[in-house]
């Protein structure tokens, strides 16, 4: 069959069901083709009865299929059904849809010889003891002549096939890396990492996808999480407090002024504990000033307003009463003692890049790789899912601190709407539950990057999500209702309500 064949073929169709009006569906013809239509694929092809098709397709039948091409003869045609259709993994299912059905008549002289049918159907899958789901869906037109034998099927045209992913399972979904990849490629997410926590422990660890398109994220997969860098630098300042080396409430003034604002009287109002409950009354970062220079909106202590500049002011306060960087007060006091030996605020020659999620927008392309080389007590922490696993376990089994700052880092500090607060380096979702839980969580996002954590003291669960991606925030839901159950919907209706 060449291609002029195939076009004066479509050709025919076309005209023939443009150029006279179908038949009513009350009538003979339609019942009649309808029926055979229905011998042919509801018992032929829905349970592969080979004979049936033999019978029901004329010996000079030629097919064309929009992705399968041109099949010429009949001999074709059957073997290829019990080659392919007849050995799936799984049980085939045509069903078509009976309101799209359109019987056009075939008469030379006035007597019919054939009829061309036109409709859309759609194809699933069954397999066992599962539910059968819809894979595709496709126009056709098939061309009857009615032979010696009766009607035979002569010439079949499938088109506009369009495919539909496979139900997933969701009983696999976060622990088979198959289905949860096939999972995060209908959501467009390049990579996932979970850490899942039960009574204080880890209890489960994975990284699905890829760092970039044809390279697997391994289990140690290094992530920039973006502002999840603000607890570890929250539980650095708590530590010093705890060893009496820092007051919550002195006026850190007197260990750093920042020179656009020292000349305005409310630096002596700022301490770590207006800092860390985001209460500055500074912008999330000065760049966003017309001036690109610091300034107050309000009152330190007076109102809540999430800065990242706060939290860099209180990076300069310790770092120049302590004499250290912020990276050294960190590995001292939480990276070396947990052991979370792939955490970092820079990009220093310990990084192994072959290891890094890189970046990823909607649509899936890579945004360049920034490399921070100045410690931020707000954004850009290199970490693993271990890594900050193991420091939400310390979190919640009471993070070597006092009682009393533990209490503080929960405590209503500054009141953000009626079902939520911040406390110290934390969000405090209220009321989660009926017992009326409350759930410490903390999210990252940047440019190619949404990460988030939740935690539940009372329980002493935890739950971490990372992604690379621009919709990194379409798993959240999903995953969170998976692992936390009740809890997860709290916190999701409370995170909705913000």
């Amino acid at each position: 069959m060449n291609i002029k064949n195939i076009a004066i073929t479509l050709l025919s169709v076309f005209l023939f069901t443009n150029g006279f009006a179908q038949v009513e569906k009350s009538s003979n013809l339609h019942k009649t083709i309808k029926e055979i239509d229905s011998l042919l694929f509801n018992i032929g092809f829905n349970t592969c009865d080979i004979t049936l098709f033999k019978k029901l397709v004329s010996d000079d039948f030629e097919f064309y299929h929009d992705q399968a091409g041109i099949t010429s003869s009949k001999s074709e045609f059957i073997l290829g059904i019990e080659n392919g259709l007849c050995k799936l993994d799984y049980k085939p299912k045509r069903v078509l849809d009976e309101k799209s059905l359109e019987i056009y008549p075939l008469k030379k002289n006035g007597v019919l010889y054939g009829a061309i049918e036109n409709g859309i159907h759609s194809f699933y899958a069954i397999e066992k003891n599962k539910e059968e789901y819809l894979t595709s869906t496709a126009k056709f037109t098939h061309v009857w002549i009615l032979e010696k034998e009766g009607w035979k099927l002569s010439k079949g045209i499938s088109y506009d096939h369009k495919d539909v992913d496979k139900p997933i399972d969701n009983e696999l979904l976060f622990t088979d890396k198959e289905e949860t990849e096939r999972w995060l490629k209908q959501k467009n997410i390049p990579a996932l990492g979970i850490g899942y926590i039960e009574d204080g422990e880890i209890k489960q660890m994975n990284v699905f996808g890829n760092l970039e398109r044809g390279k697997p994220a391994p289990m140690n997969t290094i992530w920039n999480v973006a502002s999840l860098t603000k607890p570890i630098t929250a539980l650095v300042a708590l530590k010093l407090i705890d060893l009496g080396k820092l007051s919550l409430d002195e006026p850190v003034y007197k260990y750093y002024i920042d020179p656009d604002i020292s000349d305005d009287p409310r630096t002596k109002m700022l301490t770590a504990r207006i800092i860390l409950s985001h209460q500055t009354g500074f912008s999330n970062w000065r760049s966003n000033n017309d001036n690109d220079k610091l300034s107050f909106e309000f009152d330190p202590g007076s109102n809540y307003q999430y800065s990242g500049e706060g939290y860099e002011y209180l990076r300069k306060v310790l770092e120049n009463k302590f004499n250290k960087t912020l990276e050294q007060l960190a590995n001292d006091l939480i990276f070396k003692p947990l052991k979370m030996n792939n955490t970092r605020f820079i990009w220093d020659h310990d990084v192994d890049e072959t290891r890094f999620a890189k970046w990823h927008n909607n649509e899936g392309m890579l945004y360049p790789t920034e490399k921070s080389l100045k410690a931020n007590a707000a954004d850009n922490l290199l970490t693993t899912v271990e890594d900050y696993s193991r420091f939400m376990i310390y979190i919640l089994n009471g993070a070597g601190i006092s009682e009393e700052l533990q209490a503080e880092m929960v405590k209503n500090q500054v009141k953000i709407n009626d079902f939520k607060h911040f406390g110290l380096g934390w969000w405090i979702d209220e009321n989660i539950n009926l017992a009326g839980d409350f759930a410490m969580v903390h999210g990252g996002d940047d440019i190619g990057v949404h990460a988030i954590v939740f935690m539940i003291p009372k329980t002493k669960q935890g739950l971490l999500i990372f992604t690379k991606s621009d919709n990194g925030t379409g798993a959240y839901q999903e995953v969170l209702l998976k692992y936390l159950g009740e809890n997860g919907q709290g916190i999701m209706e409370v995170e909705m309500k913000r």
